[in-house]
């Protein structure tokens, strides 16, 4: 039994002009990622817990931007309450952020998962 090769299949005189075009295609998408990755770096994502009582704000590089918190839920008696909802802010807009980056990122490299890539 034979091995067919497809129609268009040029050997190895077509190999190098297709190395140069995954090489272009993959420095077009680098470049796309770098941009992408700035843009999403600049902006803020916010999250709310309590029921908008404590309100969380990071950047797109995962830095605490601010934390607002609504005076009638400062409990002196309970601050591990406070502190819990302080911290399922934080952990939503963190969530919030990485789930944006993983969309944008799986659009531009076609939903291929490169490892240490981002």
């Amino acid at each position: 039994m034979k091995a067919r090769l497809p129609q268009n299949f040029q050997g190895s005189q077509g190999a190098p002009s297709n190395m140069q075009q995954l090489a272009r295609q993959a420095q077009k998408m680098q470049e796309e990622m770098e941009n992408a990755t700035a843009a999403l770096e600049e902006k803020e994502y916010s999250a709310t817990a309590g029921g908008g009582a404590v309100t969380a704000v990071v950047t797109g590089n995962l830095q605490v931007q601010s934390i607002d918190i609504k005076s009638e839920v400062i409990d002196p008696e309970d601050p591990e309450m406070l502190a819990d909802l302080v911290i399922a802010a934080v952990n939503e807009a963190i969530r919030n952020a990485n789930e944006e980056k993983e969309s944008v990122m799986s659009k531009i490299s076609g939903g291929i998962n490169i490892p240490g890539l981002f």
